[in-house]
C-alpha cells in the first residue's frame, strides 16, 4: 500500500457537476501530457464498455519513449464504479491515471477507497448554486476579459447551468472584442473615442463599411427598443420577445430612454448613403467613415 502522505499520480472525479469535472480533467490532463515525447505515452479509455481487467492492463504497461504513461478513463458509470477498485491495488510510480466518473459516488465506495488507498486523491464536483455560483461566473468573466458585473446580470437570466452561464460569457466577450465599444460611445452623437476606436478597427482589418453596418445594426437596435418603449413595454418584455443577448438588450434599453427616433431614422439614413456613396466609387470608404461620424 502507498504511503498515505505521498499523493501518487491518481485522480478520481465524480459528481453532479459535468462541467467542472471535464474542466479539471482537461487541465489535468493538459499538465501531465505536456511532459510525454511521443503519443505511446497516452492512453484514453471510454468508460462505457470498460472493464476492470481492461484497465488492469493499461494501468501496469510501463513507459515506452516517455518518462510515464498517463491512463485517462473518460466518464466510467457511477453505478459500475466499484468494480474497478481491484484495477488500481497496484499503480507503479510510472503510471499516471486519471478517472472521471459520470455521476456521485458514495462515501463508502471501493473505486473511491482504492484510489484513497493507493496515495491519489478523490474530488467531487457539486453542482454551485448561491454565493458559490456568483463567484465562479465573477472568476469566469474575467478570465474572458468581462467585469463581476456583466456576470452577475448572466447569472439572474439563465438558468443555473455552467454549461450555458460559460456560454453566455463567452458570446458577450466575443461582442465585446468586436466592437461594442464603439457602439458603447456611438449615441446620443459619437464621441472623439469612438472616431478614434472605428479608425482602429478599420486600420485592424474591418472594412469600414463593416464598421458602418456594425453602427447600423446598434441604432436599428435601439430604434426598436425605443419604439417599444413607446408603447409601453418593460425591459423583461422587451428581453423576452428579441433574439438578442439580454445583456445588449438591457444597454439598448438603457440608451433608448434618451434617443430621438428621428435622430436615429436620420442617422441610419446616413450611413446607407455612405454605403452607396463607397459602392458607386465616389468616396474613399476609410474617410468617408470618418465624415460619417462627424455627421452623425
Amino acid at each position: 500500500m502507498a504511503n498515505p502522505k505521498t499523493k501518487a499520480g491518481i485522480l478520481l472525479l465524480h459528481g453532479d457537476e459535468r462541467f467542472l469535472i471535464e474542466e479539471k480533467a482537461k487541465a489535468t490532463l493538459d499538465s501531465w501530457r505536456s511532459e510525454l515525447v511521443s503519443d505511446f505515452g497516452f492512453e484514453r479509455l471510454e468508460g462505457q464498455g470498460l472493464n476492470a481487467a481492461r484497465l488492469q492492463d493499461s494501468v501496469l504497461q510501463a513507459p515506452f519513449l516517455d518518462p510515464y504513461r498517463v491512463v485517462a478513463v473518460t466518464m466510467l458509470p457511477a453505478a459500475r464504479a466499484e468494480g474497478f477498485a481491484a484495477a488500481l491495488v497496484e499503480v507503479p510510480a510510472s503510471t499516471r491515471v486519471l478517472i472521471t466518473v459520470a455521476g456521485r459516488l458514495g462515501g463508502g465506495n471501493r473505486l473511491a477507497k482504492a484510489v484513497i488507498n493507493a496515495g491519489g486523491t478523490v474530488e467531487e464536483m457539486t453542482h454551485l448554486k448561491g454565493r458559490s455560483l456568483s463567484e465562479w461566473a465573477a472568476t469566469r468573466a474575467t478570465e474572458h476579459g468581462l467585469t463581476p458585473a456583466m456576470a452577475a446580470q448572466v447569472v439572474r437570466v439563465t438558468p443555473p447551468d455552467l454549461t450555458i452561464i460559460d456560454s453566455e460569457l463567452r458570446k458577450l466577450a466575443a461582442y465585446k472584442a468586436s466592437g461594442s465599444k464603439l457602439t458603447d460611445n456611438l449615441l446620443p452623437h459619437p464621441t472623439p473615442e469612438a472616431l478614434k476606436i472605428a479608425r482602429g478597427l478599420s486600420r485592424g482589418g474591418m472594412q469600414p463599411t463593416s464598421v458602418a453596418y456594425r453602427m447600423a445594426r446598434h441604432i436599428s437596435l435601439v430604434l426598436e427598443v425605443r419604439a417599444r418603449q413607446d408603447r409601453g413595454e418593460s425591459l423583461s418584455d422587451v428581453k423576452s420577445q428579441m433574439s438578442e443577448h439580454p445583456f445588449v438588450v438591457q444597454k439598448a434599453f438603457d440608451t433608448a430612454r434618451d434617443a430621438d427616433s428621428n435622430r436615429l431614422e436620420a442617422a441610419l439614413r446616413a450611413i446607407r448613403d455612405y454605403e452607396w456613396e463607397v459602392k458607386s466609387g465616389q468616396i474613399d470608404p476609410e474617410l468617408g467613415l470618418d465624415v460619417l461620424l462627424t455627421r452623425l
